[in-house]
């Protein structure tokens, strides 16, 4: 059976990622370490971190016919290594190289092409010229602040803003719902923007005496829609009610943009996920920074901040 489309599953959520799959119909024929193979058309995802859209199985008798079909089809190749390390690594060296290296947030996701390939035996090779993520691998790697931040919760932020390729910039009005402890608060402080950080329980002090900081005590869940550039939760709560008070937002017509981490606890709700990705707008992602969850971005619509704007 041919392999038409390859899903990177997170570590760990390998049966998160085939339940999705099954649900949307789409079988899995066989895993390869973390990465399902299935013989149908590639569709998104939302728990996969990075999927193949045009895997292609290759007979290569020799290291030098490995390589050699690669840099047929294109330049840049990352391997997904699972077994057979040893002559990965010899193709590896044949290859021109791929440097992955961390990115400074805020700054753009790497805009070159990459492909992505792996051993399924040591002379059979099924490599993807295409693949929906940028980064190797699917994980985009910054380099981290071991200092500012109270947690490591802003990575997650940073990694959305750059999947999305827009971030607050000074002059932006930005709250954060369920802030406490302030790593995403400190994330949005450090770009200048100005941020309301609301919460029952306090920021760090640190992330308190920033510039562009201020608190409101409070549920984020009792919060009336006002007028922001951007709206961020990291909250902990069941899906249904963040759902809820997303789509309250959005129909309020207050807020520029939205990015959300939808948790879950115990199974996972693939429904409510489902409907998060069926907001006008919205998009639901596991991001590499995540654990048992997604996140959802949203953005208003173009047209009707301009017809909002002239009204």
């Amino acid at each position: 059976m041919s392999v038409r489309a390859a899903y990177l599953a997170a570590e760990g959520l390998d049966d998160v990622l085939a339940e999705e799959l099954s649900r949307s119909g789409r079988s899995i024929s066989a895993w390869h370490g973390m990465l399902a193979l299935s013989p149908e058309p590639p569709a998104p995802s939302a728990w996969a971190l990075d999927v193949w859209t045009d895997p292609r199985e290759i007979e290569t008798p020799s290291v030098k016919s490995a390589s050699d079909a690669l840099r047929g089809m294109q330049r840049n190749w990352c391997s997904h290594t699972v077994d057979f390390h040893r002559r990965t690594a010899l193709i590896t060296q044949r290859l021109p190289p791929v440097k992955a290296r961390d990115l400074v947030f805020p700054e753009a996701a790497p805009s070159s092409h990459l492909g992505a390939w792996t051993l399924l035996a040591p002379e059979r090779m099924l490599a993807s010229p295409t693949k929906s993520s940028p980064f190797v691998g699917g994980a985009p790697r910054f380099v981290e602040d071991h200092i500012g931040p109270p947690s490591r919760a802003y990575l997650k932020l940073w990694e959305a803003c750059t999947r999305i390729g827009a971030w607050p910039r000074p002059g932006d009005r930005c709250i954060d719902l369920g802030a406490s402890p302030g790593g995403w608060t400190w994330a949005i402080a450090k770009l200048g923007a100005a941020v309301e950080a609301i919460d029952r329980a306090p920021l760090a002090d640190k992330v308190a005496g920033m510039n562009g900081v201020s608190q409101r005590q409070g549920s984020a869940f009792t919060v009336t829609p006002e007028p922001v550039d951007w709206l961020f939760s990291d909250i902990i709560a069941y899906p249904a009610p963040l759902l809820e008070m997303v789509q309250a937002w959005i129909a309020a017509g207050t807020t520029g943009r939205i990015v959300c981490t939808i948790k879950f606890q115990g199974n996972t709700d693939h429904a409510a996920a489902d409907a998060f990705a069926a907001i006008p707008g919205g998009r639901v992602t596991h991001l590499f920074h995540n654990k048992h969850e997604l996140t959802f971005d949203w953005a208003k619509p173009l047209e009707t901040s301009v017809a909002a704007f002239r009204s």
